[in-house]
């Protein structure tokens, strides 16, 4: 009797291979056991885009456990708690110490238990590629981004304002893990990435190549709104590389009303910064911030994200985009048919480029068709046909 695998199937998120055998010389099909499968995400205490890929992935495949560092259910929606969720023995540390723990999350990972697991498939910004799986078992890695704080230290530590004392230590720290980070991307088999700016950070930082699936987008929450109320809008956490900076000294240098929708440790910075026409809402409900979408004059993202989701979403409601001309932005904003891009990472950059804006001259139709193009199930189309392949 012999046999040779023809393809696999994924049926209520269990991968059954569909397998062609010889008996006494007549082929035969039969059906193997399901291929056992785990998720792993380098944290879940806060909610942002990395949260959402995760969401659908288990959609996807809603038997498979989640492997992660750190747990915090009471950060993110109360779904979470209903899941198979495996945190590392760093869930035993409080919250506020995250950042004093950094030295630990390779060995965090490493000790986390995934023997019996046939394909493994990582959703990371940071570590949690570097999950050791069972020999001959496939792991693939979603990566977000080789970790910023790794790969682009200087940058980084200016950004997020990080005192004298830590900034003379962490070099030392920062160069053991990237030799760690270097060293997991090896064990892995399958690197995809989520834009063309992370394919190319794969490939100088781990000498690796990768496939490019866009993060999901759920456009289906989203109507074409033609509605327009007087204001622009940014939905996002309120952190350093966000760069919210730059639109709050343009907006309070035209005078035009921008809406503020998030909260995070940036935000009294931000707030001293502002005059009177900018409006900080804090943390807001996703119905909430769909409205908000739905009565903008344009949306504002003024950071180089390595993708951008929220823009897709405003997109999803016929609503033109201005965005910073770098990273995830180039692939996702189409100049004078979904928004429009401001090419110097400044607040006259993106002033010049505000003062010139009329949002009559878009479609809200054609700019909606652009934003279905990065649906919830394109993206699961091409994940499910990756690991079962």
């Amino acid at each position: 009797m012999s046999g040779r695998s023809i393809f696999r199937l994924n049926f209520s998120g269990k991968c059954f291979a569909l397998t062609q055998i010889h008996l006494r010389g007549a082929p035969v099909c039969i059906i193997l056991p399901p291929m056992k499968i785990a998720l792993t995400a380098s944290w879940l205490n806060q909610y942002g885009g990395a949260e959402r890929v995760l969401e659908a992935a288990h959609d996807l495949f809603p038997a498979a456990p989640i492997f992660t560092s750190i747990f915090r259910p009471g950060f993110l929606p109360a779904f979470y708690k209903t899941w198979d969720v495996r945190a590392s023995f760093l869930n035993r540390f409080p919250t506020h110490s995250t950042r004093l723990l950094l030295p630990l999350f390779p060995a965090a990972f490493e000790s986390l238990d995934l023997r019996g697991y046939d394909c493994v498939v990582s959703i990371t910004s940071a570590f949690a590629h570097g999950v050791r799986v069972a020999n001959g078992a496939r792991h693939i890695c979603y990566c977000l981004t080789p970790a910023r704080f790794l790969w682009n230290y200087a940058d980084y530590v200016e950004r997020e304002h990080i005192g004298k004392l830590p900034r003379a230590l962490l070099p030392l720290v920062i160069a053991r893990l990237r030799e760690w980070d270097r060293r997991a991307a090896e064990r892995v088999t399958t690197f995809i990435a989520i834009s063309e700016t992370v394919r190319a950070r794969i490939a100088q930082h781990y000498q690796r190549d990768a496939i490019i699936i866009h993060p999901p987008v759920e456009v289906e929450r989203f109507t074409v709104s033609r509605e327009r109320d007087d204001y622009f809008l940014i939905v996002s956490r309120l952190v350093p590389y966000k760069r919210i900076d730059l639109a709050v000294q343009a907006f309070s240098e035209l005078g035009w009303r921008l809406v503020i929708a998030g909260d995070g440790r940036d935000r009294a910075r931000l707030e001293a910064l502002a005059k009177s026409n900018v409006r900080f809402l804090g943390r807001v409900s996703d119905d909430a911030a769909r409205d908000l979408m739905a009565r903008c004059r344009a949306f504002i993202f003024p950071g180089e994200e390595d993708f951008g989701i929220t823009p897709l979403e405003a997109n999803a409601c016929g609503k033109p985009v201005i965005a910073f001309a770098g990273g995830g932005a180039l692939e996702t904003t189409i100049a004078g048919v979904t928004g429009e891009l401001f090419r110097a990472p400044t607040a006259l950059s993106l002033a010049e480029v505000i003062r010139a804006f009329d949002d009559r001259k878009y479609d809200p139709n054609v700019i909606r068709q652009h934003a279905e193009k990065f649906g919830v199930n394109v993206f699961k189309e091409k994940l499910n046909s990756l690991v079962v392949e």
